[in-house]
């Protein structure tokens, strides 16, 4: 791709059609090789420091940087060829321990400190501070020794997340059952997609078109028993030690910067600000859940005597099976209806056509690019005739591929410099593999989730700088803008536009659509005390020394915290939590995103319907396109015109139909 910025024309060739190895290294050595050649020239300039001659070449050096990290990142999760995955592997880690190099380089602080940026405008300003503050984060103030410490700790941080992701990424297992009648409860076509082999088995997987039907649906209680536990178990035993040596790294690393421990230095640079805080608002959030959490367990467990009149405890492998029951008996809604609904690409098109008429843009489809599968289907993004940027679909799962669902950022929007590129790998039903390719609900809800996160890159496009684009944005403010727009998926307008029956032709019924408001509220005070074990585990591994930490010790002790979110004996779910590389102690950041946006979300709804583009216009221009040219805060508090309450999540938590 042609890049031109004020002093300086760069190529940048995509990895993202690479089909060899030596193709991506070679990639990759030229996206470095350009990257020196411009701290070079930064480092050479002998007159005052200014924007031209400092601070524009390094906002040509960030951009080619996070090209250089994210995309073989991403290849390390998507790409077929595992030579190619183990490439990529090795040119993320290359490019990581360059970034470490760059981020402790004294002199190119020293030349960025010395631009004056009083006079500039508002973006440019709080760019540069940014800049500044994460040279200093990053330890380039402390002595040679102290810096050759650290350069060695990232670069033994890099290499070790990567490991502990492809542990779980490629550990994929499965159970065998001994025919249909294991699979009562669960939808026909599942049943259909799932025949029995030669020896009569059938085989069920840990990947999510399979786990989450199973455990929602299936009534046999070993069957979910014995799949949520290889579930659980992905990463098992290998990650137990990789675990150990991660949290090893980042204390030392903590240390070395002299903070008391990893999650204070994690927190710092986010909106929450501290480990303390972090851990007062999981507090204040398990408070508001309490009685809510009690409630739904008596319920669940009284129905669960039905089956089981022995019954005294509610397992792991039973929250889910008997919220969907309870749904289905007390609000007549059961989710299975759903699904005829819901086939693949009359939801992908529903989801285009909804955020075209909200946001004011379209989408086309771009033949002929050439991509690392053949399931991957590319799109341009317009506004008007003005384009804006281009995605990537990867949505079906495959050996081998990241097992859940993200979004990810390969090259990032500067205006009139490169447009925004992203990609969503998911891992919905395949159209190629079941006619039709029927999704559940909570499927649809996910592709709703991700497509926020993809939006927001390519809607901020726009920027000056790179330290202004989302990459940049306060870390626990990032899944606002995915969690707003799941919002859509529970408006019967919205849904009757797209949920057409696969075989009448018709739209999904109004009242089925408006009991699932009612519907969702089961369980869900439970279903946040989830989040909260999630959150108190990725806070407690990181917020002391782990020095003779036993992780399974301390997932024992946080559920003991939580005891209506039953603990599964035996499993070690700590192995198969990829967040505890790329959150590490900040999981808090989904609910700490979802009290934002339920709060945001109070102004669509009171526009009556969430068809009408008015608040959304809005929205795309105050939260979504300034990425973060200004503080999150500043973004929410333009949008709403006053600061943001923790009043509409309370509403949502305790109240149903919400």
């Amino acid at each position: 791709m042609a890049r031109a910025s004020t002093g300086s024309r760069l190529t940048t060739p995509t990895m993202l059609a690479v089909t060899t190895p030596d193709e991506l290294s070679a990639l990759q050595k030229a996206n470095l090789a350009r990257c020196h050649a411009l701290l070079g020239r930064i480092l050479a300039v002998a007159e005052p420091r200014t924007l031209v001659n400092t601070l524009v070449p390094f906002n040509d050096l960030s951009m080619e940087l996070q090209a250089a990290r994210s995309q073989p990142l991403f290849l390390t999760d998507v790409h077929p060829d595992p030579a190619v995955r183990s490439a990529a592997d090795a040119a993320y880690q290359e490019a990581e321990k360059y970034a470490t190099a760059l981020s402790l380089n004294r002199a190119l602080y020293d030349a960025l400190a010395a631009i004056d940026v009083s006079g500039e405008d508002g973006e440019t300003r709080f760019s540069h501070f940014k800049i500044l503050r994460d040279f200093r984060r990053a330890g380039v103030d402390r002595d040679e020794a102290t810096r050759a410490r650290i350069q060695t700790l990232q670069d033994e941080i890099a290499a070790i997340s990567l490991e502990f992701d492809r542990n779980i990424r490629e550990d994929e297992r499965s159970i065998q059952v001994d025919g249909p009648e294991d699979l009562e409860g669960l939808p026909e076509d599942f049943i259909r997609a799932h025949p029995p082999g030669s020896d009569g088995k059938i085989t069920l997987t840990t990947s999510y078109p399979d786990a989450l039907p199973v455990g929602r649906y299936a009534k046999k209680a070993d069957v979910r028993k014995r799949l949520m536990r290889e579930f659980l178990e992905r990463g098992h035993p290998k990650n137990l030690e990789v675990l150990t040596r991660l949290l090893a790294k980042r204390y030392e690393l903590a240390k070395t910067l002299a903070y008391p421990h990893y999650a204070d230095y994690v927190t710092e640079d986010k909106m929450i600000g501290s480990a303390r805080a972090a851990a007062d608002f999981i507090e204040r959030v398990t408070q508001a859940s309490e009685e809510r959490a009690r409630q739904d367990h008596a319920l669940l467990l009284e129905r669960k005597r039905k089956d089981d009149p022995s019954a005294r405890t509610l397992e792991r492998w039973d929250v889910n099976y008997y919220t969907e029951v309870v749904r289905a008996e007390s609000y007549g809604f059961d989710v299975r209806r759903l699904r005829p609904y819901f086939e693949f690409s009359r939801v992908r098109d529903g989801l285009f056509a909804l955020t075209s008429r909200l946001f004011g843009i379209r989408y086309r489809r771009v033949p002929g690019v050439r991509v690392w599968h053949e399931s991957v289907e590319v799109y341009d993004v317009y506004d008007g005739r003005k384009r804006l940027g281009r995605f990537y679909l990867d949505l079906f799962p495959r050996k081998d591929k990241f097992s859940h669902a993200a979004a990810s950022l390969l090259v990032l929007g500067i205006r009139g410099v490169q447009l925004p590129q992203a990609a969503l790998m998911c891992n919905f039903p395949d159209p190629r593999a079941a006619s039709p390719a029927l999704m559940d609900f909570q499927d649809v809800d996910t592709f709703f989730h991700e497509f926020g996160h993809l939006l927001h890159g390519l809607l901020s496009g726009g920027v000056r700088w790179v330290h202004a684009s989302p990459h940049h944005l306060e870390f626990d403010f990032i899944e606002a803008p995915s969690q707003i727009l799941e919002e859509w998926v529970r408006d019967p307008e919205v849904l009757r536009s797209f949920a057409i029956h696969h075989e009448t032709r018709e739209p999904v019924p109004e009242d089925l659509v408006r009991a699932i408001k009612r519907a969702e509220g089961v369980a869900r005070g439970l279903d946040v005390q989830r989040q909260l074990v999630y959150a108190t585990i990725s806070l407690t591994y990181y917020d002391r020394d782990p020095a003779g930490m036993d992780t399974t010790r301390v997932l024992e002790d946080v559920h003991a915290r939580f005891p209506l979110v039953a603990y599964f004996d035996g499993t070690h779910f700590q192995c198969g939590f990829g967040h505890l590389t790329g959150y590490s102690a900040t999981y808090y950041t989904y609910m700490w995103s979802l009290v934002i946006a339920k709060d945001l979300f109070s102004r669509f709804r009171a526009r009556g319907s969430l068809l009408d583009p008015t608040e959304a216009r809005r929205y795309r221009k105050e939260i979504l396109e300034p990425g973060s040219a200004r503080p999150a805060a500043n973004l929410v508090r333009s949008f709403l015109e006053r600061e943001t309450g923790f009043g509409p999540f309370e509403e949502w938590l305790t109240k149903e139909g919400l």
